[in-house]
């Protein structure tokens, strides 16, 4: 009975040996050894071998990119307005040996940092440029937070606002003025919108009225072309007919009626050449009743 107990003990400290012996570390991870409380070397992923009883490996270090999400922070801005911010911060781990021994507590050490640097940063900032300069604001944070961490064997990937809360009353005043702007700018587009129509109307109109008064000139000049080389055929079969003195004042009295007609003919200018026409008319009237009144002969 006694050999069985001693084999298992036997076998037992076996296990225990091995096991402090042999250690596998795993993908993205590192562990820290030391050698009779100092430090010794860094395990790499995969199987590794420690001397069992004198090196002692700390609790492994994650290599991976780490996200942590601190809680709003109350912080005053240049004009003197209380904003409750909320930060987000992604950070890798690049030196287990740093990160163990450098620092106790680093995600502690961040957060109070980067409350202190939102601090630094937020107050020399109005709550308009806060609101808006986000992204400044990260880059500045990340600057800041990167350079005081790198001692730590910490890198700052990336800093995030995640939230900014001002007071209520601000919150309401800052709504209102972004009605009235909206406002205003939509009066202003609806004026821009009545000028530029009532400006393409004037243009519409003025367009017409100088087309209208082009036809109404085109037509006036064909109107004259037409009656002017009416005249001129009419004059030149006069010219070719050689018309007499009577026949033309003959004329003339029958086309007194058609000028006669209408309201507003009132008065005729009769030109010297057709009283001269009358008076061979007459002239022309007299003789013949004389020649009717002498005798054969």
């Amino acid at each position: 009975m006694t050999p069985l107990i001693v084999l298992a003990v036997v076998v037992l400290f076996v296990l225990v040996l091995a096991a402090r012996t042999i250690r596998v570390i795993p993908q993205a991870r590192a562990g820290v050894v030391e050698r009779l409380g100092r430090y010794s070397r860094t395990l790499e992923p995969g199987l590794t071998i420690v001397t069992p009883f004198i090196d002692r490996v700390k609790p492994l270090v994650d290599l991976r990119e780490q996200v942590i999400n601190f809680s709003p922070q109350s912080v005053i801005t240049e004009d003197n307005v209380v904003v409750g911010i909320e930060t987000v911060l992604y950070f890798t781990i690049t030196d287990p040996r740093s990160a163990t021994y450098e620092i106790a507590n680093p995600l502690q050490a961040i957060e109070q940092l980067t409350v202190t640097t939102l601090r630094n940063v937020i107050g020399g900032l109005s709550l308009e440029a806060t609101l808006t300069a986000r992204e400044n604001v990260n880059t500045e944070l990340r600057v800041v937070l990167d350079e005081a961490t790198g001692k730590w064997g910490i890198r700052i990937n990336r800093v995030e606002i995640k939230s900014v809360d001002p007071p209520a009353d601000i919150r309401t005043a800052m709504e209102k003025q972004m009605r009235a702007e909206r406002d205003r700018r939509a009066a202003i587009l609806t004026a821009e919108g009545q000028k530029q129509s009532q400006i393409l109307t004037a243009e519409g109109e003025k367009q017409a009225a100088v087309l209208t008064a082009e036809g109404e000139r085109q037509a006036a000049i064909l109107r004259a072309e037409g009656e002017a080389k009416a005249i001129d055929t009419v004059f030149a079969a006069i010219h070719e007919g050689r018309p007499t003195r009577d026949l033309l004042s003959y004329e003339y009295l029958q086309m007194l009626p058609q000028l006669a007609e209408g309201d507003a003919n009132k008065v005729f200018v009769v030109p010297s050449e057709f009283a001269q026409a009358f008076g061979g008319i007459g002239e022309a009237l007299t003789r013949g009743a004389r020649e009717k009144d002498e005798p054969e002969g």
